[in-house]
């Protein structure tokens, strides 16, 4: 229970989570770093590391989340912790965001 963190809530509740998907339900996701949101992506650590400290060491590798978009599932999965799957599942993320960007240009040409 080491992991538990206490906040208020939108409604000035006191709210405490485990993991960054309660912390997200309770105070919304713009208050998540970027590490959170990514540990999120990944689920389930490894066996040796959570999934926020794999989101973390990621962030530390690629600087940002622009340094990490558009790499290669072979680089990501050379993070420990991080195989084929969970590649895979922020690459797609990663293509989801890349897609709406590109439609809010389409749409500001227009």
């Amino acid at each position: 229970m080491s992991d538990v963190k206490i906040a208020k809530t939108k409604d000035n509740q006191l709210a405490a989570w485990q993991h960054p998907g309660g912390k997200l339900r309770r105070l919304g996701p713009e208050r998540l770093t970027d590490s959170e949101l990514l540990a999120i992506l990944i689920g389930a650590g490894s066996p040796h590391k959570s999934a926020q400290k794999i989101a973390k060491n990621i962030l530390k590798k690629f600087q940002s989340f622009r340094g990490l978009a558009n790499q290669p599932l072979g680089k990501l999965t050379e993070i420990e912790g991080l195989k084929e799957v969970k590649a895979t599942r922020i690459a797609a993320a990663f293509e989801i965001a890349k897609r709406i960007v590109e439609e809010v240009k389409k749409d500001e040409r227009n």
